[in-house]
């Protein structure tokens, strides 16, 4: 299956929190679109490796994407080696993307710039003929993604290009909230994190409506670049 975008985050609910919106949209004009999450959050303090398997499934039924798998890495203690870079290669060339969005260059949480510069590095190297891959017994091609684009996440990083979501931001907040067992409920006794405060739950648009205003859009996500983004015309840049 050739996918036009390929999500990945560390964890499951990053790529919701990130670029559900982009998603949704791009679902929406008829691309393809998968999510590979690089480990099953086990070591978050809330919910389950199980539950977090469940919820992730809901959401991308939410997102309407072509698929979503889970590469299985270790939480927490995943590194940017050899063989974490050929599973995310094996990936890239299954699915064949034009473009890799990805988690942020810089983040509170250590796996997130983990995670986004191990995606960075497999999608250049997943274009070296030389380095051979198999999928169900048969050699991979070499695929490099056109451009690999970092969503953004906690911290507030200056997006390089923004992505007009509005009349998608709906099914967002209804992708990311699939995920129960990470935020906040007055009903559970889980201990509080991060993410499982009120305050957090109330800010989940306060980034979109920023970004949003800052563009004359009423919602969009923002993204930073690797490389220059290159247009035809002046007139391609509204």
């Amino acid at each position: 299956m050739k996918l036009d975008i390929l999500a990945i985050g560390a964890h499951p609910d990053d790529v919701e929190l990130g670029c559900a919106g982009t998603i949704a949209k791009e679902v929406a004009l008829g691309k393809k679109i998968g999510i590979i999450d690089l480990t099953r959050g086990e070591l978050g303090t809330r919910g389950s490796a199980e539950i977090r398997d469940l919820e992730s499934a809901a959401a991308a039924k939410i997102l309407g994407v072509a698929v979503r798998e889970n590469l299985n890495m270790r939480d927490g203690f995943f590194v940017n080696d050899e063989s974490h870079q050929l599973a995310v290669i094996r990936m890239i060339r299954k699915y064949q993307p034009e473009i890799v969005l990805s988690n942020a260059i810089d983040d509170r949480h250590i796996d997130h710039p983990k995670g986004s510069q191990l995606v960075s590095d497999a999608c250049f190297l997943s274009g070296l003929t030389r380095i051979e891959t198999t999928w169900q017994g048969e050699v991979q091609k070499a695929w490099r993604p056109k451009v690999v684009y970092h969503y953004l996440q906690w911290k507030n990083i200056e997006p390089d290009f923004v992505v007009d979501i509005t009349g998608y931001n709906e099914k967002r907040i209804e992708a990311i909230m699939a995920y129960s067992s990470q935020f906040y409920d007055p009903k559970s006794n889980e201990p509080e994190t991060p993410i499982a405060t009120k305050n957090f739950l109330e800010s989940l648009n306060n980034r979109p409506r920023e970004l949003g205003r800052l563009t004359g859009v009423e919602y969009a996500e923002g993204f930073t670049t690797e490389r220059y983004l290159a247009v035809n015309s002046l007139a391609d840049l509204k």
